[in-house]
């Protein structure tokens, strides 16, 4: 293998992908409840989407940000719409961790300040500073340990909160709207809340990482909205562009910006915003977010009749069956018998699921019927 080593793989080799299935080079079906890392929102190759990338193609693929380019602009003012942020600004880069590397150094270039809340088992990418408010030691170099202080709390421990913002010199506080890796733990909203009105008083950011659990995955556009908060920057990435790199941040018009404050060499070209106008139309269109919903309410439905599943978290389509037992061998199972592809997480026991959002009841059936199999 030529290529550097570093992920760890299952022996199947996808050639082709529809809507919420893969086919492998022998031509067996699966099914994606795992939507590779939760970035395929839309489905593989919708025909809105793929369409509309090879129209652009045929125009332009790419030019830098020494231009105007209107698909930009149209793509930040559809998503500023859509997302119920119409008064906020866009930033457009490639990935959740650059988001969330831009999204932190905004909060210092606003405060002046340096030091970040973060939570346990949390997972913000893996640049410098995101891996910083990561909480996995074992992801960091030497390189990169001690970049600034961070306090990490305990989520939903208010007595935490109030006795880390004695201190005097925090620029930022960084959450998921659910977390991905570390198991599906999420911010209460009660707390949520608490902690938009201390960051408020304080004159700290808040910035919510909506990179896995933003763009319908939970039923809303942002898990946050739950909660009925407005943060000071949201980030995002995974199925805002259905597959093609893309991530962004979403800024309080209190921020206000100066040339060369952030910067990005292929960030809102013109074949990303693209792709992310067409995953907007498709969500708009379908009524996805109420399929989320509608889909969710089914499945935990068929879900709770699995004595041997300890409890479900998460929400709309982003969810993690936990068991009282590693999950290894049911996933195994899944992949190689049943043909359905999940996911996992920090917690050993914790299954999770990432499905296109546009699936629907009879294909995500597949999912409890199996598992009911394997357990008995």
């Amino acid at each position: 293998m030529k290529l550097f080593d570093v992920y760890p793989r299952y022996d199947v080799e996808m050639v082709k992908a529809e809507g919420v299935f893969l086919w492998d080079s022998n031509n067996h079906k699966y099914l994606d409840l795992y939507g590779g890392h939760g970035v395929i929102s839309i489905g593989h190759t919708h025909p809105v989407y793929v369409d509309r990338l090879k129209s652009q193609l045929g125009k332009m693929a790419f030019y830098s940000n020494s231009v105007n380019i209107p698909v930009q602009e149209s793509f930040a003012e559809e998503l500023t719409k859509f997302s119920g942020y119409a008064d906020y600004k866009v930033f457009l880069c490639n990935s959740g961790a650059e988001a969330n590397e831009n999204a932190l150094k905004l909060a210092s270039f606003y405060t002046g300040k340096r030091r970040v809340i973060a939570f346990k088992g949390s997972f913000h990418g893996r640049t410098s500073a995101t891996l910083a408010v990561t909480d996995n030691p074992k992801l960091s170099s030497a390189l990169n340990r001690s970049t600034f202080p961070v306090d990490f709390l305990e989520l939903n421990r208010t007595d935490q909160l109030r006795q880390a913002f004695e201190k005097e010199d925090i620029c930022a506080v960084i959450v998921e709207g659910i977390q991905g890796v570390g198991g599906l733990d999420a911010p209460s909203p009660a707390f949520l809340k608490q902690l938009s009105e201390t960051c408020q008083q304080k004159g700290v950011l808040l910035i919510l990482d909506e990179i896995q659990s933003g763009y319908g995955r939970t039923g809303k556009f942002f898990a946050h909205q739950y909660a009925g908060i407005q943060p000071d920057i949201i980030t995002m990435a995974k199925g805002m562009g259905n597959g093609f790199p893309m991530a962004g941040l979403l800024i309080h018009p209190k921020i206000k910006p100066w040339h060369g404050m952030l910067g990005t060499t292929f960030g809102g070209n013109p074949l990303a915003c693209t792709a992310g106008l067409a995953v907007l139309k498709v969500l708009r269109q379908d009524a996805v977010l109420k399929n989320v919903l509608e889909v969710n309410k089914f499945l935990m439905n068929k879900l709770k009749e699995i004595n041997q599943i300890k409890q479900i978290k998460g929400k709309g389509l982003m969810l993690g069956v936990e068991f009282d037992f590693p999950i290894r061998e049911i996933r195994q199972t899944l992949l190689f018998k049943h043909k359905i592809f999940t996911g996992s997480s920090a917690d050993p026991n914790l299954l999770r699921i990432l499905p296109p959002l546009t699936i629907s009841k009879k294909q995500i059936a597949l999912f409890p019927a199996a598992l009911k199999q394997i357990l008995s």
